[in-house]
């Protein structure tokens, strides 16, 4: 297939979807950095109004993926902008002199595969690009962890009490999006779990999806990109049979609502004690109940940003980058959690800390 396609002179797309704080990123850095001399465009759907992800992978340094190779839609869930925000990036990308020998779609860990692959189905699209293939990035420590798990007793004991408790939450419905669409499931973050966990996960994934693709397993978001990129599945003929919730509730008439997230920046001062920033971070996030928080800080003294990503109560932080010349240091932070967080109590729990 994919050696037909070639001769057709399609250039290949990968799709990379996941959960929050997954290792999305972290895994496509790598693969940016081993990427074997091929030219790769970079198209990242950032939630939010800070491109956090985009600085990230600006700053990685990878000769085959150039910052004019880095396209970023702050606009919202692509599954809701593919019109207005994702065909025209594509055929500009498609007007270019030198086109990419492969094109990553990284989607926010809020965007539903399902719409965003079907696109390739549009005219200006199909003639000139095929996907490769859906690569679903499962935070398996989190998932080992229960967050994503249904205790089906539990539920069925309380029925009777709360039938509010017969539907699934939203979070769970992405969930299950993202892993039907996936022609590749990528347990990462294996290294944080034991063998019986491990198992646990496996079996907890497949649970949730009729369908069997294959699962690999990784740890720091470490993929071969012989093993990423090649997949020659060409998704956007099978994605009618992949159906998300989203989808099937539209058949049956009901409206999508992505008013269930909310997400917001905060900018800060300097954080002169980082290690003392990040622990009582931690109490604020558990406090506040955040889905995700990721951003860079400024420590005085250092010539580097601290980069921060937190999921729940885990946070990792590295320095990633020295300052660019002429660039304004600071702190800022894209805080994600559901439409009932407080946003004014969480901003001033955050901006106390420093």
């Amino acid at each position: 297939m994919t050696t037909a396609r070639a001769s057709h002179g399609k250039i290949p797309a990968t799709v990379i979807t996941g959960f929050l704080g997954a290792g999305k990123t972290t895994m496509i850095r790598n693969l940016l950095q081993n990427a074997d001399g091929k030219r790769i465009a970079l198209i990242i759907n950032e939630f939010g109004d800070l491109g956090v992800d985009g600085d990230v992978l600006k700053g990685c340094g990878a000769e085959a993926c150039s910052e004019d190779d880095i396209i970023e839609l702050t606009n919202g869930c692509i599954c809701c902008t593919v019109a207005d925000d994702f065909i025209p990036t594509m055929t500009k990308l498609l007007e270019r002199e030198k086109r990419p020998d492969h094109i990553i779609i990284e989607t926010s860990g809020l965007a539903l595969p399902q719409p965003l692959v079907a696109a390739f189905n549009w005219p200006d699209i199909r003639s000139e690009v095929t996907v490769d293939g859906v690569v679903t990035v499962v935070d398996s420590a989190a998932v080992a962890a229960g967050r994503f798990a249904d205790d089906h007793d539990k539920v069925d004991a309380l029925r009777v009490e709360d039938d509010n408790l017969d539907h699934e939450s939203p979070i769970e419905e992405l969930f299950e999006d993202q892993l039907t669409a996936a022609d590749l499931i990528v347990l990462n973050k294996t290294d944080l779990i034991d063998a019986s966990g491990l198992n646990s996960v496996r079996e907890e994934v497949a649970s949730r999806i009729s369908r069997k693709p294959t699962m690999i397993e990784a740890k720091n978001g470490e993929v071969a990109a012989a093993i990423l990129l090649g997949l020659g599945v060409g998704t956007e003929g099978e994605i009618a049979n992949r159906k998300s919730h989203h989808e099937m509730e539209h058949e049956a008439g009901e409206e999508h609502d992505h008013d269930e997230f909310d997400s917001f920046v905060v900018e800060l001062a300097s954080v002169a004690d980082p290690a003392a920033f990040i622990d009582r971070l931690k109490g604020v996030i558990a406090e506040h109940d955040v889905l995700r928080l990721k951003g860079f800080a400024d420590v005085p003294g250092k010539p580097m940003r601290l980069l921060i990503q937190a999921v729940g109560a885990r946070i990792d932080q590295y320095y990633d980058r020295a300052w660019a010349a002429g660039e304004k240091r600071g702190t800022r932070l894209v805080v994600i959690g559901l439409h009932d967080m407080d946003e004014a109590a969480v901003r001033a729990a955050i901006t106390a800390l420093v």
